[in-house]
């Protein structure tokens, strides 16, 4: 599982140096796991993911809005936007984000 999402990630142009792109590959791993974790993204999946990395789930929360950005501004835009399956006019939201690439996952 960890493997797939690495590959995302990557094919995303997000590049793993990135504290973000270790807490958001955490979070999706979670999430495939128990897609509750969708329904409440920043009460609980952040606070999973802040535990694990001995960090404040606003680091995390944080972090994976920088990596986000990154992939929408320096990344593979348009395939993000592929595997939306939707027009995505801004940057997605970090829960948008995590649910895009949960779906892809998932399918």
């Amino acid at each position: 599982m960890t493997d797939s999402i690495t590959k995302l990630l990557l094919q995303l142009g997000i590049r793993s140096t990135y504290y973000g792109f270790r807490y958001l590959r955490y979070a999706l791993e979670l999430c495939l796991q128990d897609e509750h974790y969708l329904t409440s993204v920043y009460k609980t999946l952040y606070s999973e993911v802040a535990e694990k990395f001995g960090t404040s789930c606003y680091n995390v929360e944080h972090c994976i809005r920088t990596v986000i950005s990154y992939c929408w501004d320096r990344g593979n835009r348009d395939f993000l936007i592929t595997i939306a399956g939707y027009q995505l006019s801004e940057r997605p939201t970090n829960s948008e984000f995590i649910d895009i690439l949960y779906h892809y996952l998932e399918a």
